[in-house]
């Protein structure tokens, strides 16, 4: 651009356009004043009147020095007159070489001219040789001389300002190409800029999804020994307190008649409620144990660190793991009603995949749902929140689809939905690259689909597809859904919400 810049200079241009149309001028005046002193030549030997003759002697004077002077200014260049002397061949050879040698006439009749307007009285007759060449001059030779002068400073003129124009209009249109060229270049420097942010931005989250699955995986290994330890021995507790409970009560059926000592300890621990109540207890603490253990499962499925390489993956395991994780969410609090889970279940084989980061997808397609019901509440509660989750092979490929009635999106939304750093979550709560982050996992990691459906007001639903294999051969064998619900019909359906749900309902 700044090399164009230096060669298309206006001034320049504006110069040249000034000396070409100067030349054409004083040529023009040449032709002019050949005729005028032509015709004062004529009128001064016709006169009579001194008077008039003396006036018209140095009218004739003013003219031809003019005529010189501007003959001069072709040839040599003149600064006042804006003439810079520079002729081309052609002219210079018209100028100088026959057959017109316009230099050589110019100068003979400038002398002619002189020499008539310098005569004495008596020599002004009609028979006056300077006159007789004057007229002839004026009439043919010169005056065509002349005509081809100008009309050849003209042609250079107009071919001089064509090229000019053509070099105009090349600058103009490498200007413009340069100018595109720059965008293009702008643009792609804004992308590069753009994706070296968001891969920045996506290694910090990566990182800090992989430290924080790490500290996962740490601590459901660290709590399961202890838990493994409790649950392993709460069984054998569960026996032995039962059979000293037996024994009690064979004591109580042979020894009827206690002593007052015995017969005060039974009424003051209440052995008849506390025979009841031990089993309970027990089996309570059993359930909470048995929980316990589901959850440290959950947490070791939900962070696998086995992501060097593709492994066959229970996408139903993932769910509920993910379910686990965030079944707080679900409960009812401040006012606002529970989240009903309903899952609809398909028989899947196993899938193909990196199995944390379909976790990840998971957790993020599922908090999302939550996020928009809780949003949708806030604003106006109504009665029954939900969320539905359907499984089921399509194709080759496993169909999640994961549906909530929550707030809904625009469709302006909708289009910048996986976009980095788009989010309409506020300040602090959402970062724009949970959705974003999973795009990049279903699409270019596992070569799968992710969109979204969605009306404002009536709620959003996801659909994952991932291909079933990857390359390697998968195992077809099929996996057992975690509730026995089928999902019958044609899988990709819309659902419907004002129908009644099919599927396993869940309080968690």
């Amino acid at each position: 651009m700044l090399a164009l810049a230096a060669n298309f200079d206006p001034n320049q241009i504006s110069t040249k356009r000034e000396i070409s149309a100067a030349a054409i001028n004083v040529s023009g005046r040449q032709r002019m004043l050949s005729q005028r002193t032509a015709l004062l030549s004529l009128r001064l030997v016709c006169t009579q009147d001194q008077t008039e003759q003396e006036k018209l002697r140095s009218q004739l004077l003013a003219d031809i020095d003019l005529m010189e002077t501007s003959h001069n200014g072709l040839l040599n260049g003149d600064e006042k007159m804006k003439l810079s002397g520079h002729l081309s061949p052609a002219l210079k050879a018209m100028y100088f070489e026959l057959p017109f040698h316009l230099d050589r006439q110019i100068r003979s009749y400038i002398a002619q001219v002189r020499a008539l307007a310098q005569a004495s009285t008596r020599e002004l007759t009609q028979d006056n040789p300077y006159l007789r060449y004057i007229q002839d001059a004026a009439d043919a030779q010169l005056l065509t001389a002349l005509d081809a002068v100008v009309d050849r400073y003209q042609k250079e003129n107009e071919a001089q300002q064509l090229a000019l124009d053509i070099h105009r209009a090349e600058l103009y249109c490498q200007s413009c190409g340069a100018t595109a060229a720059a965008k293009i270049q702008a643009e792609k420097l804004q992308k590069a800029l753009q994706e070296l942010k968001q891969t920045q931005a996506q290694l910090i989250h990566s990182e800090r999804i992989s430290s924080l699955g790490q500290l996962v995986a740490s601590l459901a290994h660290e709590i399961n020994n202890p838990v493994s330890f409790v649950h392993g021995n709460l069984s054998f507790a569960t026996n032995y307190v039962q059979e000293l409970l037996d024994l009690v009560s064979v004591y109580q059926e042979h020894y009827p008649q206690f002593n007052r000592a015995i017969q005060d300890k039974i009424e003051q621990i209440d052995l008849e409620f506390l025979s009841q109540d031990l089993p309970q207890v027990l089996s309570s603490m059993t359930v909470g144990i048995d929980r316990i253990c589901q959850i440290v499962r959950s947490l070791r499925n939900f962070s696998r660190a086995d992501e060097s390489e593709m492994n066959l993956f229970n996408l139903h395991e993932g769910i509920d793991s993910t379910l686990l994780i965030l079944q707080n969410r679900f409960k009812a609090k401040n006012n606002c009603p529970r989240i009903e889970l309903v899952k609809e279940y398909g028989n899947l084989p196993l899938v193909e995949c990196y199995a944390g980061q379909i976790n990840q997808v998971l957790m993020n397609a599922i908090a999302n749902a939550i996020d928009a019901i809780e949003e949708r509440m806030v604003q106006g509660s109504y009665p029954h929140p939900m969320i539905q989750i359907i499984t089921a092979v399509v194709g080759k490929s496993a169909l999640i689809r994961i549906a909530d009635n929550g707030i809904g999106m625009t469709e302006e939304v909708q289009e910048r939905l996986f976009d980095s750093f788009f989010t309409t979550k506020p300040l602090g709560k959402g970062t724009g690259l949970g959705l974003s982050i999973s795009y990049q996992i279903v699409v270019e990691k596992h070569g799968g689909e992710l969109w979204c459906e969605s009306t404002p007001g009536q709620g959003t639903e996801f659909w994952i597809k991932i291909p079933l294999c990857q390359g390697v051969k998968a195992e077809a064998t099929s996996v057992s859904a975690a509730s026995p619900f089928i999902c019958a019909g044609n899988p990709e359906t819309p659902i419907k919400w004002d129908k009644e749900e099919k599927g396993e309902k869940l309080l968690l």
